[in-house]
């Protein structure tokens, strides 16, 4: 292992110094002279010298504006280049061991499981009934543009070349070079669309190779451990996606948009799967073939190819025909493949066949590898979610209840609402009057149901209410969907976001399956969303931890007591105060029951990249994810102990009251927050196409849950992921209950999960950074607000600490603790320079300030491993 961390301080190095000629050949030596003094002084500043500091501090504060640029660009491009390292290492290590961790992960969860006393016959039934969804969301935290993210690729791969004895000194510096010479901050905002081809993207260039890897290592472990695999037409995993589809708070996701992404996924996954039968086609030249195969292709001489040959023209047929009509010409869509054993049933023929004719080695080759895919990604690589507002769909009842005299649809209470609803998806006249001509808002809405009724089932995923809270929100929902003539029970799926929504939504779902249409429209099946963003910016971490737990417990027991099958849909962030953190450790912390054999997740930008954008990296994650869920269906973990719910009550209680007593009625802070983040500044950060809040004039309480973090995250006082639970935790422990918080710790994953996902993120903040920010930027007034939020956060780290008895912050996880320790000196500067910036800036506003500005917030990020 030590060799292996070798490798990585190596790859650093040659890296580091790559950069190091590129900024001298074009900016001098004295220049890099420059960056490497305040590198320098950034490493013994962390070392407690007070002098460092200081002369780090005035080091940066001296660069005229033509220097702070450069500057900024310097220990970003580092900080980018460590990661690419750090990925490569994983890759690295992955090799070091032949992909035996992922099988290895596999071999212990099977034999745990027989243990357990599961009969093979029921872990090989629930492994091939998993369905886990993620969902691939834009939400962008993604701050590299694709451009770069291309060239980081290709150094990763020149990396390899290095590992294999190769020259490649010239190719790396090349490409830092190309690097530093292209803008790291994108000109204008991604289009919906354009963030939707980066998600396919991620499919093409890693997916896709991934799957197949990852299906065949799930099906040897289960051969060799249980004595069957899984079929050829099984995947436990699939891919869904919000880009294109979540139009919540976004004027630039319209019907349109909408429609060309569900278009642009058939054609990519047509040709995605053209190409991959023209190289089977060139592979299956054999001629021996069974009864089946010859009877399809008239005994031709080489009968695969024949048969391929086929398939091969109905994909081209179809991903023409769909280009042609994203292009205005005439096509028809009835020629286009739509059912999905028209692919897989002819691919089926040739394997039956090579199996008979004794050519077994070649049928598990690419043969395999393509049906594996198929199984995965279907028709359409992904399907797309809709996503809207409940007060988007009030606004449509309004204006028809409005046009019919009825009144005003949001005047009337929840009884009146379900009652109308409820008449009109059983009447047999239609709802929409024929001439009506609405206001803009409420057509958009409408067309969007339009194109759902215009496309197939299997391209299409569920329609998600955000700030759903009553019943009437879902059938308002089913009813505009029948209304436009959609064919198909889309799933209508709530999503309780705020924390009074999610203590409200077992009574909700109750009060839905008692509608007896409701029943059957949903045949046997409801799925939920919890959302975990807003719920902690609205109530706090640990109060929002608490209630999405309770909430799913409670789902869990009502759909359960009625015979309905539960799916939750998780909607996770990148950062802990997003709900994010480790995906196993997140799901085996579920309530007992609640996972089910089902499990939809979101991913969100950067995450995606992260997880899913190298092959080996997205084999190891889909491989967590699956043991996780098949351990957490057949071996739940504990229900809390009465004592642990009376604690968490206590302790969630007292958190929220103190989150909201700051956040929402303290009058100092918005003031304060506005002041010491970039919060207004990161509005000019091109970061996705949703504009920062929901409403351009709103305070805190209209900005998105992502920029509120992320504004947070640049001064690393990470002030949304801790506060209140320190308070709450201090309360607890003055009570003299650290006992049963040991207790909890040791035997509840759910507490355990919370615990070190605080203590995480406590170790990524940093109290004398805050500090530097308030004093730059914070007139005097409102420091003592600064220091009292300092004090909380030093008192959380003490309470963690005592919890897990150890003497400092991540005393057992040496691996994450050295990635920050590694990173403090090269972000360091950065955030002396971001808070000099913002000074300049806000004073005497300069363009060239502000592209150093995003800069710092781009590498402050990447240096973060997360933006929000």
């Amino acid at each position: 292992m030590s060799d292996l961390h070798e490798a990585l301080r190596d790859d650093v190095r040659v890296l580091g110094e790559s950069l190091g000629r590129t900024m001298e050949t074009h900016l001098g030596s004295p220049f890099l002279a420059r960056v490497e003094h305040i590198r320098k002084l950034a490493k013994s500043a962390r070392l407690a010298e007070d002098a460092s500091q200081e002369q780090l501090r005035q080091a940066l504060n001296d660069l005229n504006e033509d220097e702070v640029l450069p500057m900024a660009r310097a220990f970003t491009q580092f900080l980018n280049l460590a990661n690419i390292a750090e990925e490569h290492h994983r890759v690295r290590r992955h090799f070091e061991t032949g992909g035996d961790e992922d099988a290895d992960l596999l071999d212990q969860l099977l034999a745990e499981l027989t243990a357990s006393g599961q009969s093979p016959e029921a872990i090989l039934d629930c492994v091939q009934n998993l369905s886990i969804d993620l969902v691939l969301t834009a939400h962008p935290t993604e701050v590299n543009r694709r451009t770069l993210i291309q060239k980081y690729d290709a150094i990763a791969d020149t990396l390899k070349q290095r590992d294999r004895g190769e020259s490649v000194q010239s190719r790396l510096d090349q490409l830092i070079s190309q690097i530093w010479h292209t803008n790291e901050i994108r000109q204008n905002r991604p289009t919906p669309v354009e963030e939707a081809k980066w998600g396919f993207a991620v499919i093409e260039n890693s997916l896709w190779s991934a799957m197949p890897r990852f299906l065949r290592l799930v099906d040897k472990r289960l051969q060799a451990d249980l004595g069957a695999g899984l079929p050829l037409t099984c995947c436990p995993v699939h891919f869904s996606s919000w880009m294109g589809g979540d139009r919540d708070g976004n004027p630039n996701v319209t019907a349109a948009v909408t429609s060309e992404v569900l278009l642009l996924a058939r054609w990519m996954a047509a040709d995605l799967y053209a190409r991959d039968v023209d190289q089977l086609r060139a592979e299956l030249s054999m001629h021996a073939a069974n009864a089946e195969l010859r009877h399809l292709t008239d005994s031709h001489p080489e009968p695969y190819r024949e048969l391929l040959g086929r398939v091969r023209s109905r994909l081209l047929e179809t991903r023409n025909g769909i280009e042609a009509y994203l292009k205005g010409n005439p096509a028809d869509p009835e020629r286009w493949i739509s059912d999905l054993d028209e692919l897989r049933e002819p691919l089926l023929v040739c394997h039956r066949s090579l199996i008979e004719s004794g050519m077994s080695c070649i049928a598990s080759g690419a043969l395999e590898d393509l049906l594996r895919r198929i199984a995965c990604f279907g028709l359409t690589l992904v399907r797309v979610d809709v996503r809207q507002n409940a007060d988007r769909h009030a606004e449509v009842f309004d204006a028809l209840t409005e046009f019919y005299q009825l009144g005003r649809y949001s005047d009337w209470d929840e009884p009146r609402k379900q009652a109308f609803l409820l008449q009109e998806l059983q009447s047999r006249r239609p709802l929409l009057p024929h001439k009506w001509q609405p206001g803009e808002n409420v057509m958009e809405v409408i067309n969007t149901c339009r194109v759902i009724a215009a496309n197939p089932e299997y391209s299409l995923g569920s329609y998600v209410i955000s700030m759903a809270s009553q019943p009437s929100d879902v059938l308002a929902v089913n009813l505009l969907l029948q209304e436009v003539g959609v064919e198909h029970n889309m799933r209508v799926v709530p999503l309780f976001e705020t924390l009074d929504d999610l203590d409200n939504a077992p009574d909700c779902i109750g009060a839905l399956l008692a509608v007896d249409w409701y029943r059957n429209y949903i045949d046997g099946h409801q799925e939920v969303m919890i959302g975990y963003s807003d719920s902690s910016k609205d109530a706090g971490q640990l109060a929002a931890a608490w209630g999405q737990y309770r909430a799913q417990e409670a789902l869990t027991e009502l759909c359960n007591r009625e015979g309905i099958r539960l799916t939750l849909f998780h909607g996770r962030g990148g950062t802990v105060g997003r709900g994010g953190g480790p995906s196993h450790t997140a799901i085996l912390a579920q309530p007992p029951g609640s996972v089910g054999g089902s499990l939809r997740v979101t991913e969100q930008g950067e995450m995606i990249r992260f997880k899913f954008g190298i092959p080996e990296i997205a084999v190891r994650n889909l491989t967590l994810y699956t043991a996780a869920v098949l351990k957490a269906t057949l071996t739940p973990g504990p229900a809390p102990e009465p004592a642990w719910r009376t604690l968490m009550d206590s302790m969630a209680g007292c958190g929220m009251k103190i989150y909201r007593s700051l956040v929402r009625e303290e009058p100092q802070f918005v003031p304060y927050f506005r002041a010491l983040t970039p919060e207004q500044e990161l509005a000019k950060l091109p970061l996705g196409s949703r504009p920062a809040k929901r409403k351009a004039d709103g305070g805190v309480e209209s900005l998105r849950a992502i920029p509120w973090i992320f504004a947070w995250t640049q001064t690393r006082l990470m002030l949304p992921a801790w506060l209140g639970s320190g308070a709450a935790l201090k309360m607890a422990v003055a009570d003299e209950q650290l006992p049963l918080l040991h207790e909890m710790y040791r035997d509840w994953p759910f507490f355990q999960s919370w615990i070190d996902m605080l203590e995480m993120v406590l170790a990524k903040s940093d109290i004398n950074i805050s500090a530097y920010y308030e004093q730059r930027l914070v007139s005097p007034e409102l420091q003592a607000l600064g220091s009292s939020l300092r004090l909380r956060l030093e008192q959380a780290v003490e309470q963690v600490k005592q919890i897990k008895q150890e003497p400092r912050l991540l005393e057992g996880n040496s691996v994450i603790r050295q990635s920050i320790d590694v990173r403090n000196p090269y972000i360091d500067p950065l955030h002396v320079l971001q808070a000099e910036l913002l000074f300049r800036d806000r004073n005497q506003p300069d363009q060239r300030l502000e592209q150093a500005l995003m800069v710092t917030m781009a590498g402050i990020s990447a240096g973060m491993r997360n933006t929000g």
